[in-house]
């Protein structure tokens, strides 16, 4: 398991874009699992919504994105680089996640052909699917 710490080591976000807490498993060029606990302290819920706040689909995705880019870049030894956003393909949000959800998300490595990296990545809460996409990174040199 990789705390907060090692993340930071690979990953260039820091608060509050950091979506990342923990990697819980990681098999290097095959997949990855992370954690994000959702607080009613976290800052992009203020305004989203005010009486009824909701954890951003967009963030979500974000989320799903940096499970794997962590992945990408210890597969591929490139710690502490940017993996940049290519496309986002097939997303579907399924359901709400709210304040006290834990966010449960997997990245799948579909294919990696430098600079270019595909996963297929999934987040859940309590064993439901919450979100789903096809996401591809740069991989800069």
């Amino acid at each position: 398991m990789y705390d907060i710490n090692d993340i930071m080591k690979v990953l260039p976000h820091r608060y509050p874009m950091l979506l990342v807490e923990k990697i819980l498993e990681l098999e290097p060029n095959v997949r990855a699992v992370g954690l994000k606990n959702v607080s009613n302290n976290d800052p992009y819920l203020v305004g989203h919504f005010p009486n009824d706040p909701i954890f951003p689909g967009v963030l979500m995705v974000e989320a799903m994105a940096q499970v794997a880019g962590f992945l990408s870049l210890v597969s591929l030894k490139k710690e502490g680089t940017i993996a940049f956003f290519s496309s986002v393909e097939k997303a579907k949000f399924r359901k709400v996640v709210r304040p006290g959800d834990t966010l449960i998300m997997e990245a799948n490595v579909s294919k990696i052909k430098l600079p270019f990296c595909k996963m297929s990545c999934t987040a859940k809460v309590e064993d439901k699917l919450v979100c789903e996409a096809d996401l591809m990174f740069y991989l800069p040199k």
